[in-house]
């Protein structure tokens, strides 16, 4: 069960994504956008901002999103941990530990791309993302 990087940008993930998918040699991969999951829920002009990206390089993934729209930005603090986990458990106990003093952004909930997705700032300040791999 890897921890992978979640970086986060601010309206450029795309631009982001496509060079260092070039700088390491990597087909252009698949990029989700924020307008193909969440629809009519969006500022207008947000429906293509991408929501996820990945690219695995030298064995690790190193994953991109767009800053949610209407949430803030900050550079420097665009990063977050990804615990991605067959075992549903696991991630429930890991959020449940990580939640107290913390902050819930997302509960734990099903999604369109996981049984089990949630998002959480732990109390010293770190973004975790849980997702349960199919």
């Amino acid at each position: 069960m890897p921890l992978n990087p979640y970086l986060n940008f601010d309206g450029n993930t795309r631009e982001v994504v496509l060079y260092y998918a070039s700088v390491f040699g990597l087909e252009e991969p698949e990029i989700i956008t924020f307008g193909s999951q969440h629809g009519d829920e969006l500022p207008p002009g947000s429906e293509n901002l991408v929501m996820h990206a990945k690219l695995t390089i030298a064995g690790s993934d190193l994953m991109f999103s767009d800053t949610f729209p209407g949430m803030p930005y900050q550079q420097g603090n665009n990063i977050s941990l990804a615990f991605v986990s067959k075992d549903e458990q696991a991630i429930r106990d890991a959020f449940h530990k990580l939640s107290e003093g913390g902050d819930v952004k997302m509960e734990l909930q099903e999604t369109s791309w996981s049984k089990c997705y949630g998002y959480l700032t732990d109390k010293f300040g770190i973004g975790w993302q849980f997702n349960l791999e199919a």
